[in-house]
């Protein structure tokens, strides 16, 4: 059981971190200094930790994913919009 609590936690922080910039980009819509390339790879490799947090049933791979992906998506989508 702490094994899950300590992950979730760490999921929670690590994804969280992700919210400032989405918050600061939907704000002063300015995304020149945010790597488009970084961005792409970024979102990738999270949809492939989702789907092994998936295959293997772990909660917390499978929280922080979800949360992850929604965020980082946002902010790859607003860099391309606002290009």
């Amino acid at each position: 059981m702490i094994d899950t609590t300590i992950g979730l936690v760490a999921a929670s922080l690590t994804t969280l971190a992700f919210l400032p910039q989405a918050l600061k980009i939907f704000k002063t819509k300015q995304t020149k200094d945010i790597s488009l390339g970084m961005y792409i790879v970024f979102v990738l490799g999270i949809i492939l930790w989702l789907i092994y947090g998936i295959m293997i049933n772990d909660l917390p791979i499978i929280f922080a994913n979800i949360l992850s992906l929604v965020l980082s998506s946002s902010i790859l989508i607003l860099k391309i919009r606002y290009k």
